[in-house]
């Protein structure tokens, strides 16, 4: 693999001309980015005329990742050459079908299986129910295929998402890429690193991914109850005491963040499924667990595909560990760096949920607050 970055800010442009190295021979682009800058319809024609050949991908973001930096309000822009693997498209908008479950079963349908490896998969972050897109996926898909990726982001404001696949980023829109070829290896590793608190409690009311009641009271009420202060900056501040959520006493728990809050109904609504049923606890920031998460995720990316370090690794972490980390945030990406060698490129962006299994023998899920990695290897 060939790799080519580059990256664009409203006051000084790109840093260095479209396409000066790959060019036509790049297949694909992916672009990541701030919301405002993304909406512009001339940057997708800026980077096609620098990048011909190449399905263009991308998304919003709560933040930028390019090598070992973090960045706002920026676009980072990552073109690749592969040496034999070759990748196809495939899109569906949410106002075409009538669940996440449905437009999960379209996207994958619409990839050709023979020699599918892998499927990178973008989402708008505010209008789907991520737990059904991955179930709906993973259903059309052969067994053996991978699947990782993640929901748009928009800093920290929960207003409009944006994603795009060769053509003008727009709402409401889901995105996949069908990696193809004997020749690629892929890893993938998923972790948090938060602290549960307090007694645990059981949904008692909910539909789908939005939450009614807790222990038959009020869930609103109650996680308002917690969050003191903090309630009144919701759903952005939510982002902080994440849900930790299973369905069994066996089952490893995975972790739910709020999109949106509807104080006439009482109701919390999540990016991915909360059962009835379900058992649920609240969780809290641990500095060095968070980021001592993000190196797990790197190595157990790298655990079942060898010794040698991959050409190229994608990050995907979650808003709210951005904005619990702060000044810090840019440890959990040296941290990956760390494990991976200097010879990986990094990029990637900050996310409203990732989707990848915890590990190699884990299903594929939806998750939120945790550094997602995915490694790519080619022969």
């Amino acid at each position: 693999m060939k790799f080519e970055q580059n990256q664009f800010t409203a006051a000084n442009g790109w840093m260095t001309p479209l396409g000066r190295n790959l060019g036509k021979t790049a297949q694909l682009v992916l672009l990541f980015g701030a919301t405002d800058l993304l909406r512009e319809k001339s940057t997708f024609d800026q980077i096609k005329g620098g990048y011909p050949n190449a399905h263009v991908m991308g998304c919003s973001t709560a933040g930028e990742i390019r090598e070992t930096q973090v960045f706002d309000e920026t676009l980072v822009l990552t073109a690749v050459e592969f040496k034999s693997s070759r990748i196809q498209g495939a899109n569906v908008r949410i106002a075409d079908v009538k669940s996440g479950l449905e437009a999960g079963q379209k996207l994958a349908a619409a990839l050709p299986k023979e020699d599918l490896v892998h499927v990178f998969v973008l989402s708008d972050g505010l209008l789907i129910n991520g737990s059904e897109l991955v179930e709906g996926m993973t259903q059309k898909l052969p067994p053996g295929v991978s699947v990782t990726g993640g929901l748009s982001g928009d800093g920290e404001r929960f207003k409009e998402t944006l994603v795009l696949l060769d053509g003008p980023a727009e709402s409401g829109l889901i995105a996949a890429i069908g990696f193809y070829g004997k020749g690629l290896r892929v890893g993938y590793g998923s972790v948090g690193g938060w602290d549960p608190f307090g007694p645990e409690r059981v949904i008692t009311r909910s539909k789908g991914n939005v939450l009614y009641e807790l222990d038959r009271k009020s869930a609103l009420e109650l996680y308002k109850k917690y969050l003191g202060d903090h309630a009144k900056g919701l759903p952005s501040t939510g982002l902080l005491f994440p849900l930790s959520l299973r369905t069994s006493d066996t089952e490893r728990g995975v972790v739910r963040t709020i999109l949106s809050v509807n104080e006439q109904d009482q109701t919390m609504t999540f990016a991915g499924d909360v059962p009835t049923g379900s058992l649920v606890r609240l969780m809290k920031a641990n500095f060095d667990r968070l980021i001592d998460g993000s190196s797990e995720a790197a190595r157990i990316s790298c655990g079942a595909q060898g010794v040698a370090p991959p050409a190229w690794a994608i990050l995907i972490s979650c808003v709210g560990r951005k904005l619990v980390l702060q000044q810090r945030v840019e440890e959990e990406v040296e941290g990956v760096r760390e494990v991976l060698g200097g010879a990986t490129l990094l990029s990637g962006f900050y996310s409203y949920g990732e989707i990848s299994p915890f590990n190699p023998d884990a299903k594929c899920e939806l998750h939120n607050q945790t550094m997602t990695i995915t490694t790519f290897w080619e022969n």
